[in-house]
């Protein structure tokens, strides 16, 4: 209503009187959708970057387990481990384990734990 006597009067006096009353409220309005679409951005890229996280947690638990599925295997084939290989196994599992690997690792480490240990030459 009060936007039609603006229009129809037309006076700059009407308008400055408007714009000086409604200021705030139109300030807020812009506010509001500004915040809004930096919400949405910020939202859409911190999904992306989730899936990108968990897309590398998978890729690292995914090798960490080969290389300790493989050590292990050898180790357990051989019937001994050296003490520095026990180490490197242990590493591996404490990196597999910290980023939520399964029991099939746990499994295999503990066996290797109770291996003989190689004389050293």
């Amino acid at each position: 209503m009060r936007m039609e006597v603006l229009k129809k009067e037309g006076n700059t006096m009407d308008i400055l009187a408007y714009v000086q009353a409604n200021w705030l409220t139109w300030f807020f309005a812009v506010l509001s959708a500004v915040l809004g679409i930096l919400w949405r951005t910020s939202l859409a890229k911190l999904k992306k970057w989730k899936a990108e996280q968990d897309a590398l947690k998978a890729g690292v638990m995914a090798m960490l387990y080969d290389r300790l599925y493989q050590g292990c295997k050898y180790h357990l084939r051989q019937k001994e481990i050296a003490d520095d290989e026990l180490k490197n196994m242990e590493t591996l599992y404490l990196a597999y384990h910290a980023l939520g690997g399964n029991g099939t690792g746990t499994e295999l480490y503990e066996r290797v734990k109770k291996l003989r240990l190689k004389e050293d030459d």
